[in-house]
């Protein structure tokens, strides 16, 4: 792996902690891009990656999304970001969260995780035996905490409302045709609030019976997930995996609107102007994807104020977000310079760097 400080994507991190503990299999990353705000927040990614660079760059790409999506929410944190390198099976042990609790603990504070791509609640209630410094734990009904992926989705769902208004003059989404590239968590529930909605929607997943599940149950139509970024829609919505749209991708498009709750989804920041370039109105994504971000964080803040926040809390916070949305594209449309770099200027202003 090379040094993680010649990787493009290093902007001044604070912080690049490596962790190897392989006694009991644990190789990690976690990196603090900024704490100008508050300690670092942000989700711990499980996940193989055949080239561990490509680990080093999910982290530092990740975490300075979390700094921006942070402060773009209004949230007292900074941006931080853990990734575990999975062998190839995926092993995962409770010796493994243990000593990745152990790393999060010995930071101070400095970062606070939460479920990403790969973990969930039980993975966190393991972290949570070895460290304070983590969120998306269960909790009572109508509270802040637990499973982000539902807020996530209620995020993107208003999102791209919004941005159908806009680029569409539509005033709903009855009739929209509209394409999810990744059905899980963020992606199906985003799929059932659109659908109930009136929306025609086209569905793909790399578990190809998943998406044809939710087609079947939805009234949907589902295709093969190397299909989807090439399906005539109005909406391109991702919601995988980052670094898809590139040059070609781009190019393949036929929608009107990319807004989805994938994290990092231009491959360089050069792509926001292509798509901008073609007419697509773009949703930066660490705007339209903050609910998940929102609800953890206002779960660990609130439990380390003994003043709980509550679900509603949340969605309060989270219905901000087309408002967000709309202020980044009217800037966009006056000064021509790409919603992609609007988001970036303002985000870097509030975290000290602008």
């Amino acid at each position: 792996m090379a040094a993680f400080w010649t990787e493009a994507d290093f902007d001044d991190h604070e912080l690049v902690h490596f962790v190897h503990r392989p006694e009991v299999g644990l190789t990690a990353i976690i990196a603090l891009h900024s704490t100008h705000l508050g300690p670092g927040g942000g989700g711990t990614r499980f996940w193989h990656y055949p080239d561990p660079a490509a680990g080093m760059r999910d982290a530092l790409r990740l975490s300075r999304g979390m700094s921006y999506k942070n402060a773009m929410a209004g949230l007292p944190m900074g941006g931080g970001k853990g990734v575990i390198l999975a062998d190839a099976n995926r092993t995962r042990t409770p010796e493994m969260l243990a000593a990745f609790g152990d790393a999060i603990e010995m930071l101070g504070g400095r970062y606070v995780t939460a479920e990403d791509v790969g973990m969930g609640e039980a993975d966190m209630l393991a972290i949570h035996q070895r460290t304070d410094h983590v969120s998306g734990l269960p909790v009572a009904e109508g509270m802040a905490g637990g499973d982000p992926g539902p807020f996530t989705a209620y995020g993107v769902y208003l999102g791209i409302k919004a941005a159908i208004v806009r680029q569409l003059r539509a005033d709903s989404v009855k009739g929209v045709r509209i394409a999810l590239q990744g059905v899980g968590s963020v992606g199906g529930g985003t799929a059932r609030l659109l659908a109930r909605d009136g929306a025609k929607l086209v569905l793909a997943d790399l578990d190809g019976g998943r998406a044809a599940s939710l087609a079947d149950e939805l009234g949907a139509q589902a295709v093969a997930a190397d299909q989807i970024m090439s399906v005539e829609c109005d909406v391109f919505s991702p919601n995988a995996l980052g670094a898809i749209l590139d040059e070609q991708s781009i190019a393949a498009l036929d929608c009107r609107i990319v807004a989805g709750g994938a994290n990092n989804q231009l491959a360089r920041s050069e792509h926001g102007a292509l798509l901008a370039d073609r007419g697509i109105l773009y949703a930066p994504d660490y705007i339209i994807n903050a609910g998940g971000i929102i609800d953890v964080a206002l779960e660990y803040l609130g439990r380390r104020a003994g003043t709980p926040n509550s679900a509603a809390d949340v969605n309060a916070r989270i219905e901000q977000i087309p408002g967000r949305l709309n202020a980044i594209w009217q800037e966009a449309e006056t000064t021509g310079v790409s919603p992609d770099r609007v988001a970036d200027a303002m985000a870097r202003k509030l975290i000290g760097r602008g």
